[in-house]
């Protein structure tokens, strides 16, 4: 599913992994909406994600999480 955000951005839904995942993609975790801002390369295909708020998350190779990916208008 896609979907127009603000500032004319277009919104869709992505299932993300380690390989795949990129600052800016959010991710609902417990209810909250966590926006990625940076990213560690782990040993074996593990990335650890920092999201805006601080906190820290490891995603192993095999993780799977759905979220919302902002595609900027050119």
């Amino acid at each position: 599913m896609s979907g127009w955000a603000p500032g004319g951005a277009l919104a869709s839904n992505v299932e993300i992994t380690a390989a795949t995942v990129q600052r800016g993609d959010v991710i609902q975790l417990g209810g909250r909406a966590c926006r990625v801002s940076d990213l560690f390369q782990l040993p074996q295909g593990a990335k650890q994600l920092l999201f805006e708020s601080g906190e820290l998350l490891t995603m192993h190779a095999r993780t799977r999480f759905a979220a919302v990916r902002i595609l900027r208008r050119r």
